[in-house]
């Protein structure tokens, strides 16, 4: 592996598995574990996520890193679902990238408290780092900003904002993210399934409310 690849061949050779994998894990995890992954900016924002705790009663998968390779792994098998293949996979890699410089231990508890937020601004200099056209990085962007509100809405938190998400994103498409990244946390029993399930049904319908005229 040449590891003097600039950031657009990078970018390239990883859009290639995200869009061509059935579990592009593999090869994220094999640049990682060869030490052949990209040290250099943008992609060590990336691979710091190997040093990134989450809580083990809502993360029993582990670590961001891991978190975010079944999120992919889960995403390759429902691309074909979203409006926008391209978009989707890279938002799926890059959506916990604010968990870095967000994560807590707080009283006992490992917190992330606003990764959604910090978490766009990083994966816009990501993106922007490799030459992306503006388009795309906005699209990619938004759903980075937005893959919480599944989660905010369906628990009346104060964090919910339909209407600047709506101004950015269409519902089905956060939806399709948000269910990989509830999913992307290894083998959970069936009810567990079905109850996330519900949370995007949930959520589709709130929105559709929201839509509807008044």
């Amino acid at each position: 592996m040449d590891i003097s690849k600039t950031n657009t061949q990078w970018f390239e050779a990883f859009e290639t598995h995200l869009m061509g994998d059935d579990k592009p894990s593999a090869y994220f995890n094999a640049l990682l574990h060869k030490g052949t992954f990209p040290k250099h900016h943008p992609f060590d924002r990336l691979s710091v996520l190997k040093d990134v705790p989450q809580s083990p009663v809502h993360h029993p998968e582990g670590d961001v890193w891991n978190h975010t390779m079944h999120v992919v792994d889960i995403a390759a098998g429902k691309r074909h679902e979203s409006r926008d293949a391209r978009v989707f996979m890279w938002a799926a890699l890059l959506h916990d990238l604010g968990k870095e410089p967000t994560t807590r231990r707080r009283r006992g508890r490992i917190t992330a408290y606003d990764h959604d937020k910090a978490g766009a601004k990083l994966a816009r200099k990501f993106l922007d780092a490799c030459g992306c056209e503006p388009a795309f990085t906005d699209a990619v962007v938004a759903l980075v900003r937005w893959h919480m509100q599944v989660l905010f809405v369906v628990k009346d938190l104060p964090f919910a904002d339909l209407p600047a998400m709506m101004r950015d994103v269409t519902p089905d498409e956060i939806a399709l993210l948000a269910l990989c990244d509830r999913m992307g946390r290894g083998e959970l029993p069936r009810e567990k399934v079905e109850l996330e399930h519900g949370h995007i049904a949930a959520f589709l319908e709130r929105c559709e409310g929201h839509m509807a005229p008044r």
